[in-house]
């Protein structure tokens, strides 16, 4: 039979409920950068640039976190997920908001 590290059995271990607030932070600015681009302030290719950037610190950071990083590569996910959308709008129209 599987354990984890704490030889708990898989169907014992949940998985840790998302951050509300970082969750919200992320679900703000991703409606921001989608305004900024449908007031034509900021092009797709600006809007793939800073959610590039916030990937890249992501890594760094979860890599610097040394074995405690987890949570850090979840929000590398959604990061990335965000950044597929964005590169998907720029081959299209606009990509309604979506909860990621």
């Amino acid at each position: 039979m599987l354990t984890t590290d704490d030889h708990l059995t898989p169907r014992e271990v949940t998985p840790p409920m998302p951050d509300a607030h970082g969750h919200a932070a992320l679900l703000l600015v991703e409606s921001l950068i989608h305004r900024l681009l449908e007031r034509s302030i900021i092009s797709v290719g600006d809007a793939i640039e800073i959610v590039e950037a916030a990937e890249s610190v992501q890594v760094d950071v979860a890599e610097a976190a040394d074995g405690h990083g987890a949570p850090m590569w979840r929000s590398h996910a959604l990061l990335s997920s965000i950044a597929a959308s964005l590169r998907h709008d720029g081959r299209g129209g606009p990509t309604p908001l979506r909860m990621v």
